[in-house]
């Protein structure tokens, strides 16, 4: 039994602040709080985007780039982009088809079915 459902990720960097919180717990935070079925930050090692940037580890700082992944269905997901609009530093965010084919998310999707 397995489940479709999408994946959202958004791109930011380590050293990317709304406020005095950082982007990627504002974005983590507010994904918990829409219910969204589950989140992750991953850091990356290296990387760079549009700007050429190449954001790493410091010695003195963090500027390594970021994912935040979020899987849930695709009209929440769409949804939730749009109440990220006053955040600034996020980068790229895209949106892929994922099969959900074990874990707890499966059990909860299919439960609710």
């Amino acid at each position: 039994m397995s489940k479709q459902a999408k994946l959202l990720r958004i791109y930011t960097d380590e050293a990317a602040y709304l406020g005095d919180r950082k982007v990627f717990e504002v974005v983590a935070r507010r994904a918990r709080d829409a219910g969204m079925a589950g989140a992750t930050v991953l850091q990356a090692l290296v990387g760079f985007g549009r700007s050429a940037q190449v954001h790493r580890r410091h010695i003195l700082e963090d500027d390594r780039s970021l994912v935040v992944e979020i899987v849930d269905e695709e009209a929440r997901l769409r949804e939730f982009v749009t109440t990220l609009a006053d955040i600034p530093g996020i980068g790229l965010v895209t949106l892929e088809a994922v099969e959900i084919i074990g874990g707890e998310a499966a059990i909860v999707a299919q439960a609710t079915s």
